[in-house]
């Protein structure tokens, strides 16, 4: 019986041991912090032996092979003992791959993932299609490759996910874009991030299709390096493309072999620039599967959007709140500014990933009337905008931060929870930290 051993009992770990008893490895899982109610139920239904709190060497270094958790570093010390001992460290993907027969549809970049994997997830239910969605989004796909039949997969992948997989081929790869993001891992070079986000392209053939944006720099710098057998579609806001996407006139078009698609893009759901982008890389997608036309037109004009991504919470004597949390990286801070209408009080900080926010000055001048650091060290945002910004406030909590902002606030202004920055020095997550922001607002 082949040994695996899951590092992480998370929504990934605990669907892999899943999987993995299924097919009749000797399982064993190892977690060095707790593992949440709904995952040790899992392991503990299925006699799947696991442990908390520690990684002990002697029950890891005996794998056949391990399964890794995307949060988990790759200079880790349990990580570095199993390089040493050449055992093999893969990551969910990979390992759910080996059993899934599914034609997979994959998104990575560094902004927009998350919206546009649903939106080519909504579009595909809507065509009636049996569509699984996954990756880092979702229920864990390998608990899915277990538990449920897809015929096909929508799969968000991050360079984490993307760093541990090997052999695993997607058939459609949408790459939405690249700017500097979790430099923290990657030896703050950012050659290594395009490296890890081009690794989804790795064993793609002449059948696959490869939808990218060709507008962003780093990634046609980087395609310039390199030879793709895939059939090649990019998306353009600038140029008309034979195949692929682009504007004309007000309108988006997408051309896919002799499939011709457009609608106008005020009539989108999805309002800004990106999210335009994120349109067309789905209306490309359905062409390659057949969607009809009125389901795409029908599913970019619906499609409702994703919490803690430029999601409109309320307005409170004519003050909007909008909550983008998962903005964890300047780019996508970036975008956020770049679609406010309002003047606004900006809410950022967190963590730190390496973050350089020169880019974000002239849209700050512009558009931010205060800031309010949401973060335990806030001395780079206070440094980057002071001579921009009049009024700089520090706060601890979403609630002091809420209750700040809407005291600064005029009518017809907003407050926008963009951070910038990942959340772990005053949150569980982004999500957590979205949900209390909301909260606030509610109990103003």
């Amino acid at each position: 019986m082949k040994r695996l051993v899951i590092l992480g009992g998370g929504e990934s770990g605990a669907g892999t041991a899943i999987l993995a008893k299924r097919e009749s490895f000797d399982v064993f899982l190892s977690d060095k912090g707790t593992i949440k109610q709904p995952y040790r139920s899992m392991l503990e239904e299925n006699n799947i032996l696991f442990e908390e709190g520690k990684h002990t060497e002697s029950l890891i270094l005996n794998a056949a092979e391990v399964v890794k958790s995307p949060g988990i570093p790759d200079n880790a010390p349990i990580v570095n003992a199993l390089k040493e001992k050449n055992i093999g460290v893969i990551s969910e993907i990979e390992f759910a791959g080996r059993y899934c027969e599914a034609r997979k549809i994959c998104i990575t970049g560094s902004n927009g993932k998350t919206t546009t994997t649903n939106l080519i997830y909504y579009l595909l239910k809507n065509a009636g299609l049996n569509v699984g969605l996954a990756g880092n989004v979702g229920k864990s796909y390998a608990l899915q490759v277990a538990t449920e039949k897809h015929d096909y997969y929508v799969l968000e992948l991050s360079s984490f996910q993307l760093d541990g997989m090997y052999e695993f081929k997607p058939d459609i790869v949408v790459l939405l874009n690249i700017s500097p993001d979790h430099l923290d891992r990657y030896e703050y070079k950012l050659q290594n991030y395009v490296n890890s986000k081009f690794r989804i392209t790795q064993n793609l053939n002449k059948e696959d299709c490869f939808i990218f944006c060709s507008d962003d720099e780093i990634t046609m710098g980087h395609l310039e390096k390199i030879v793709l057998k895939a059939k090649m579609l990019p998306f353009s806001q600038i140029q008309e493309v034979s195949q692929g996407a682009y504007l004309s006139d007000g309108n988006m078009v997408a051309k896919y072999e002799e499939a011709h698609f457009s609608t106008p893009i005020g009539e989108l759901s999805l309002s800004g620039k990106h999210n335009v982008y994120n349109s067309m890389a789905a209306a490309i997608t359905g062409q390659i599967l057949d969607v009809r036309n009125s389901v795409i037109r029908e599913s970019l004009t619906t499609f409702k959007g994703v919490e803690h991504r430029l999601e409109t919470v309320l307005k409170v004597r004519g003050v909007t709140f909008i909550n983008d949390s998962k903005a964890t990286n300047v780019n996508s801070a970036w975008y956020a500014l770049e679609s406010m209408k309002a003047k606004t009080i900006w809410i950022v900080g967190g963590t730190d990933k390496g973050n350089d926010y020169s880019e974000l000055k002239y849209l700050v001048k512009e558009k931010v009337k205060a800031i309010i650091c949401l973060g335990v060290d806030n001395t780079k945002i206070i440094e980057a905008f002071k001579n921009i910004v009049p009024v700089i406030i520090e706060t601890r909590s979403a609630k002091e931060a809420v209750q700040k902002a809407y005291e600064l606030a005029s009518p017809e202004e907003t407050v926008l929870l963009s951070p910038a920055c990942a959340s772990f020095d005053l949150f569980e997550n982004y999500e957590d930290r979205g949900r209390q922001f909301k909260k606030a607002v509610r109990e103003l």
